[in-house]
């Protein structure tokens, strides 16, 4: 799953991105409030986690901007304020839960796993490119309909590859941890699995990696 991450405290982030990333999710992190609105409009996002007090524009206005594009996106909104009014009002605005800090990041994906098997959400998710085929459901993959095997960090690159549909995702979007050269070294297990059916995976250099469709080997 490709969840948003709009929190402008950098130890709180980190510590909720790695948690998620440990449970084999995609986590793009933004602090900014109008960034973050940006991302939302370029990005394909599955669960967008926001906080209330953001700089640039707030966490209310991102979710009655999200609502009012009628994009279907589960947003659960992360705040300090835990007055009775602020989360009426949060929700009113359209999102579909609300968790006061501090709490336990256990409580946090338990929520977000109850907001994904609500009805307008609970639907099988699947992400077709090319002769490529993953059930994000199972997280099984398919190459020309055989089974493609993959560990867990190399399904979550494929699965942003994937879903970005052609765009190019930042480098930083995809980073594994804080050594620089992760992504490479999963990039080129990647690629040979993937060439002789026609899926490259190309460098925008400076910037990050698309996958395209190319001649069959």
């Amino acid at each position: 799953m490709r969840v948003l991450l709009v929190e402008d405290d950098p130890e709180l982030s980190d510590g909720i991105a790695s948690f998620l990333r440990g449970q084999g999710d995609t986590v793009m992190q933004e602090s900014d409030g109008m960034r973050a609105d940006q991302l939302l409009q370029s990005e394909s996002i599955d669960f967008a986690l926001v906080d209330v007090g953001l700089p640039g524009l707030g966490g209310y206005e991102l979710v009655r901007r999200i609502r009012s594009r009628q994009q279907p996106i589960p947003v659960m909104l992360i705040t300090a304020r835990d007055a009775l009014d602020d989360r009426i009002y949060g929700l009113d605005l359209g999102a579909d839960d609300y968790l006061a800090k501090p709490f336990q990041l256990a409580e946090l994906t338990a929520r977000m796993r109850a907001v994904l098997r609500r009805g307008k959400y609970a639907t099988t998710k699947s992400i077709s490119f090319g002769p490529l085929t993953l059930d994000l459901d199972g997280r099984l993959a398919a190459l020309n309909g055989e089974p493609l095997n993959l560990t867990a960090r190399e399904w979550t690159l494929l699965e942003a590859l994937a879903g970005a549909d052609g765009r190019t995702v930042p480098k930083e979007h995809l980073q594994a941890d804080a050594s620089g050269n992760a992504v490479e070294v999963y990039i080129s297990r990647l690629r040979p699995r993937l060439e002789h059916a026609g899926l490259l995976i190309r460098t925008v250099r400076g910037f990050g990696y698309r996958l395209e469709l190319g001649p069959v080997a």
